[in-house]
């Protein structure tokens, strides 16, 4: 993948995201690390290596000193790549992707986070700090079709300091469903949930990706 920089825009005027070089389960934090994409061997070994892609990422620490996120963009998505240098390895990563389903104005402003940690850096506030990371800089997030209860869970904690909200999504266009639904329309594929970037409200959100609003 190449390293192109680009700067998406956001719901308001002249604001722009800096460039930082269920039913059944519905789910966005992958709890294995195998099977997409390079191995987190692999990934390490890129990060420290010179003249590569991935060498000298800019990032930010996290909670816990001993890790580290490195945070790259391509394509308009965007990687964390979280270190813990005491080991010197990779604990995963979080990718925050282009979702295919929305039209290409929504595009502009949503991206839906995957993450992928080893077992033994789950359940330590790693992937809520690299969304923080995201939504302080004012990236707005929408879950993917699925979505586990303990990603679910991850996203409540979140709503509760970030504007959030439920959508139906078909033929690529948003529909609001409101700040809470029913278990119905939870479970329904089409439903997804979002986060507001900081300093984004609903009216510019909706407003920017085109969103509908019907009488509920």
């Amino acid at each position: 993948m190449t390293c192109a920089t680009m700067n998406l825009v956001l719901p308001f005027p002249g604001f722009r995201i800096p460039f930082f070089r269920p039913a059944e389960l519905r789910i966005d934090v992958d709890p294995s690390a195998k099977g997409r994409g390079e191995s987190l061997e692999a990934l390490y070994e890129r990060i420290h290596s010179q003249g590569d892609a991935l060498h000298d990422l800019p990032g930010f620490s996290l909670r816990d000193p001993r890790l580290k996120a490195h945070i790259r963009e391509a394509d308009g998505e965007f990687y964390a790549y979280v270190e813990d240098l005491e080991r010197h390895c990779l604990a995963g990563c979080t990718v925050f992707n282009r979702l295919v389903e929305v039209d290409r104005q929504a595009d502009r402003h949503l991206r839906s986070p995957h993450s992928r940690y080893l077992a033994q850096y789950q359940r330590r506030g790693i992937a809520t700090s690299v969304y923080e990371w995201a939504l302080s800089r004012g990236i707005c997030l929408m879950t993917g079709a699925r979505q586990s209860a303990g990603a679910h869970a991850l996203w409540r904690s979140l709503a509760q300091r970030y504007e959030s909200g439920f959508a139906d999504l078909r033929n690529r266009k948003l529909t609001y469903l409101g700040r809470e639904i029913g278990a119905w329309d939870l479970n329904r594929l089409e439903t997804r949930m979002f986060l507001l970037g900081r300093e984004t409200s609903l009216a510019q959100f909706g407003a920017a990706v085109g969103m509908l609003y019907t009488p509920r």
